[in-house]
């Protein structure tokens, strides 16, 4: 999270990089490895790497391809597919009764 904070807000600190990539990797890579939950840990957690790199990848081409490339976008772009990804979880959850309805 904070390396998308300092991405978006331009911070001239030098975390700002590894922060930021820490992020783009390890945002969509949670959300993928939340949606996974049937697989054994490793299967998971590659699967989930593997997906992260395929997001951040495909948001790069879809930027470059109409011209709109910028770091903020494109950490704007991956934090919300990320969230996409993620909002289907919680809801698959409560469907098979494991959370508690209010």
């Amino acid at each position: 999270m904070a390396g998308a904070v300092l991405a978006l807000l331009g911070s001239t600190s030098p975390l700002r990089a590894p922060f930021t990539l820490f992020f783009l990797l390890a945002a969509p890579a949670a959300a993928i490895g939340a949606a996974l939950r049937g697989l054994d840990p490793y299967g998971r957690a590659l699967a989930a790497l593997a997906g992260s790199i395929t997001v951040n990848m495909l948001v790069a081409q879809v930027m470059l391809a109409v011209h709109r490339w910028s770091v903020r976008g494109g950490v704007a772009a991956v934090a919300v597919l990320s969230l996409l990804l993620l909002l289907p979880v919680p809801l698959r959850a409560r469907i098979s009764g494991k959370l508690p309805q209010k």
